[in-house]
């Protein structure tokens, strides 16, 4: 199966402000200009699965990060823009049919992004893997990262990190 995560919090559980912003994730200085670890990670993946929120917002950035095929979530979102239609594939499955989608393609190392799909692929417990990088900063309010679940779901620590002498990047793989 393999779903991973990798995203960035605040220290306070949130990905993004009470607005749906993410600047506050760029105000670290990174003066070597570091990936933090994406590009080793997304050398992994087949694909990457957001939410209709995460899209919308990838498509303000101005530039499209992703070299692999990705499936955007949303039974609200009925087609693409033009330019996106070569970048991004919409899909209004569930996450275990998904993921059974997929892996019939072969992809089998999926990409999860978005706070509600995050959550909705947590609750179905289809996350193997967290990759979470820790940004010193408390937001007070937003979107967090987790939500509610009928039962615990334990992870084994892997690594880590201590990144630009201030972000901490944690490890985890699901104990099945």
């Amino acid at each position: 199966m393999n779903p991973s995560i990798y995203i960035a919090k605040s220290l306070d559980g949130y990905i993004a402000d009470k607005n749906g912003n993410v600047e506050w994730l760029n105000e670290i200085p990174n003066p070597e200009n570091s990936d933090l670890g994406f590009v080793e990670f997304m050398n992994k993946i087949d694909a990457v699965v957001m939410g209709r929120n995460t899209f919308e917002k990838v498509q303000s950035f101005g530039m499209w990060p992703y070299h692999k095929p990705v499936f955007v979530i949303s039974s609200s979102l009925s087609q693409l823009s033009e330019e996106y239609t070569d970048k991004a594939m919409i899909l209004n499955l569930k996450p275990l049919d998904l993921i059974e989608k997929l892996n019939k393609d072969s992809m089998k190392h999926l990409y999860i992004d978005g706070g509600a799909l995050i959550q909705s692929f947590l609750r179905e417990d289809l996350i193997d893997e967290l990759i979470i990088t820790s940004i010193p900063v408390l937001l007070g309010d937003g979107i967090p990262l987790f939500g509610k679940l009928s039962n615990p779901l334990k992870f084994s620590h892997q690594n880590t990190e201590i990144l630009l002498d201030s972000l901490v990047q944690s490890h985890y793989i699901r104990q099945r």
